[in-house]
């Protein structure tokens, strides 16, 4: 849907500049200085941009769908509330709009500048995630199946148009699986490098 992806770019942005704006900046140093606990910061970072997004994705996802689908009940194709799997795609969307501001949040402290997290996170979600699809065989729909972007499909989809896509609980997995260990080696990494 295309709500849900301009929500999406907005979550890479966001998520990306909560940390690499201060690399940018050079801030981080004092920040640092501040807290010389290294992994207490980019948790709260981390927790902070977690909880702002959930929030935001709940309240997007909650009244897209309410204003949406007033118009599309009068045109005779609305989505009724007690849909088999509506509130697990409306609450799917916050959960995926905040995991992947957290991609974009383990990338930027990887590579600490704001356009390259941005754009390695954009490209694989946006451009890597519809290219995967053309690959052949079955080794192609296997890996364009857990590309970010991808892998979550049927958890932000009352109804999956896509078979070949994850189920919505597997998907959210391999996305957090993911990201978790994108977070390890980005905490690992503020750990070992001067600000």
């Amino acid at each position: 849907a295309p709500v849900l992806e301009v929500m999406i770019v907005a979550s890479i942005v966001l998520g990306a500049l909560v940390i690499t704006s201060e690399y940018g900046t050079g801030l981080i140093r004092a920040t640092f200085a501040a807290t010389p606990h290294r992994g207490r910061v980019v948790a709260a970072k981390a927790l902070v941009l977690t909880a702002a997004l959930l929030v935001a994705g709940t309240v997007t996802a909650v009244g897209g769908y309410l204003a949406g689908n007033w118009f599309l009940t009068d045109a005779g194709v609305g989505v009724p509330w007690g849909t088999d799997g509506l509130v697990r795609a409306l609450f799917g969307t916050a959960v995926v709009m905040a995991l992947m501001g957290l991609l974009a949040f383990a990338v930027g402290l990887l590579v600490r500048h704001t356009a390259a997290a941005i754009s390695i996170v954009l490209g694989t979600v946006a451009v890597l995630a519809n290219l995967a699809w053309a690959l052949p065989g079955d080794w192609g729909a296997a890996i364009a199946r857990v590309i970010p972007g991808n892998s979550t499909q049927a958890l932000t989809s009352a109804i999956p148009f896509n078979p070949d896509s994850l189920g919505p609980w597997t998907g959210l997995a391999v996305l957090a699986g993911q990201i978790a260990v994108l977070l390890a080696l980005g905490a690992y990494s503020v750990q070992r490098r001067d600000a």
